[in-house]
């Protein structure tokens, strides 16, 4: 499955380089987030708390639109990043998992974060990633209004797609504020989420392995 690159803002390739079987592909990949107008934000923001009867005029509140804003920017625009891979010269064919990894990411049904970790692991076929670059990843697909669950199988997608992996696994775990701040108000409950490709997904061992390392379960 390939993931819809055109949602994330504009992607360029690098020179690319040869994998084993002769294709070539990139080697680095940079991401830039989309646009923001940032005076139209505040105006909407400011109308939008008038509209909810919250009065802008006191020292307190006067502000509050444009932090408003200028929060929601940040919270949707996820830091450019030079996805960079490496050869596999050492042939390492065991699993790489990155652990705990911060998911900071708003609910597209009622604009509150959630909050949580992913733990995302590989079983590298021709290259390897850089090690911060797995958080980019997780990064670049959090900061935007999302469901939990399309952002854990958005992860796997592209990993799966750009690194050309022998299998990827993704866990996300997480608090949801439009959970436990309204509705049925249940504090402290975590809602957890996987996707598995590869062999990760069609080899029990493979499979029993990286959950277990990631959750502490098979």
């Amino acid at each position: 499955m390939t993931t819809d690159l055109m949602a994330l803002g504009p992607m360029a390739a690098e020179p690319a380089v040869p994998t084993r079987d002769g294709e070539r592909r990139p080697l680095h990949v940079v991401h830039a987030a989309p646009p923001v107008d940032l005076a139209a934000a505040r105006e909407a923001a400011a109308a939008f708390l008038e509209a909810l009867g919250i009065a802008l005029d006191s020292e307190s509140l006067r502000g509050t639109p444009a932090r408003m804003a200028d929060a929601y920017a940040e919270m949707f625009s996820p830091r450019a990043f030079d996805l960079t891979t490496f050869p596999n010269d050492g042939g390492y064919d065991e699993l790489v998992l990155v652990r705990s990894i911060p998911v900071q990411s708003v609910c597209e049904h009622h604009l509150l974060p959630f909050i949580g970790v992913a733990h995302v692991g590989y079983l590298p076929g021709a290259r390897v990633l850089g090690l911060s670059k797995v958080a980019r990843v997780v990064e670049m697909f959090a900061r935007r209004p999302q469901v939990q669950e399309r952002l854990t199988t958005q992860i796997a997608d592209w990993l799966q797609d750009n690194l050309e992996p022998r299998g990827v696994g993704v866990v996300i775990e997480a608090e949801h504020m439009c959970m436990t701040m309204r509705g049925v108000r249940a504090a402290g409950a975590r809602t957890m989420t996987s996707a598995v490709q590869g062999l990760l997904r069609e080899d029990a061992r493979s499979r029993a392995e990286f959950f277990a390392l990631a959750v502490g379960r098979a």
